[in-house]
């Protein structure tokens, strides 16, 4: 199943090696709905982890996902069900402004020979 939504970056998180073969990285979209906002997960996995690097948290992108599901026994025989949205594109709407570098800070310069 897919999914669009459009929101505002409220975090992004570093991408996590699950396995040798599996990495992940999650972010959450502020989502307007009406008086209150939702704050919503997404994950991106295996190669697409770097398409959340093309933003920073308060631009607004739309997000197309799937939805996930899946049933797991735990060892005392209960089922529990889990629920993911992976993401397979990101597109930039806006973007927040960029922070520029305060001019009243002096800037210390590496005189290191390397």
């Amino acid at each position: 199943m897919a999914f669009d939504v459009t929101g505002k970056i409220h975090v992004i998180n570093d991408t996590h090696q699950v396995s040798e073969r599996f990495s992940k990285r999650e972010f959450v979209l502020e989502v307007p709905d009406g008086k209150y906002p939702q704050f919503v997960s997404f994950q991106l996995t295996g190669d697409r982890v770097s398409a959340i690097s093309d933003f920073q948290v308060g631009d607004e992108i739309r997000v197309t996902f799937n939805l996930r599901g899946r049933e797991w026994r735990n060892p005392q025989g209960e089922t529990k069900y889990f629920n993911s949205l992976d993401v397979w594109r990101l597109e930039g709407i806006r973007a927040a402004p960029r922070q520029q570098p305060d001019p009243t800070v002096k800037r210390v310069e590496d005189d290191l020979p390397f």
